[in-house]
């Protein structure tokens, strides 16, 4: 019976309408479950086949380059450190702190690990728009990161609906630990490459 449900919910053509909506508005709503969302249509997709597998990951990471792009706008025109709220919360003002630091020196890996952790994200994005990185810099990192998120989570939900059907909460905690390594190995990458692009 709940098999015949999701294949009705997923076969409705404004299913990845509420993909986009749940993905964007988890951008700035942390309790929002966009990454569960995005896994759960990649599940329904790969066994289902409908919707197609690849437009789940091109609308997820549409989606959440817009959140991203959109937080980074409000910390650029809005300097949200300078709100009541957010300058008397302990938690951000620990996130904002760590943000500052790793965007001048490690972009990629804050980038790339906090687009899966809900609230470190939104900080993130927030004081990269408030500490003046340039949007050239940055949106296309936050770009990448965005396709690769929903890629990532879209194929989590496939393959966990072919060895472990009901395992969500298993994808999810599996891709915050996927998320740190791959957030290294970026960095890493960018590290060796930065001094042979600097001598030529």
């Amino acid at each position: 019976m709940i098999d015949a449900w999701l294949a009705a919910l997923a076969a409705d053509p404004w299913v990845l309408a509420i993909l986009f909506g749940l993905v964007l508005a988890d951008s700035f709503l942390v309790v929002i479950p966009g990454e569960v969302a995005v896994t759960v249509l990649g599940s329904i997709a790969a066994s289902g086949g409908v919707p197609p597998l690849w437009a789940v990951i091109v609308v997820g990471g549409a989606a959440a380059f817009c959140g991203d792009a959109c937080c980074y706008l409000v910390g650029r025109l809005l300097h949200p450190e300078r709100w009541r709220f957010f300058a008397t919360h302990p938690r951000f003002q620990r996130v904002h702190e760590w943000a500052k630091t790793r965007l001048r020196t490690h972009i990629a890996m804050a980038v790339f690990t906090v687009r899966f952790i809900p609230f470190a994200r939104l900080v993130v994005n927030l004081t990269a728009g408030a500490t003046g990185i340039r949007a050239t810099r940055y949106l296309p990192i936050a770009a990448g990161s965005a396709l690769l998120w929903a890629a990532y989570q879209a194929l989590v939900g496939a393959t966990i609906s072919a060895l472990l059907p009901g395992g969500t909460i298993t994808a999810v905690l599996v891709s915050i630990a996927a998320a740190l390594v791959l957030g290294w190995v970026i960095d890493a990458a960018l590290a060796r490459l930065a001094p042979r692009a600097g001598g030529r």
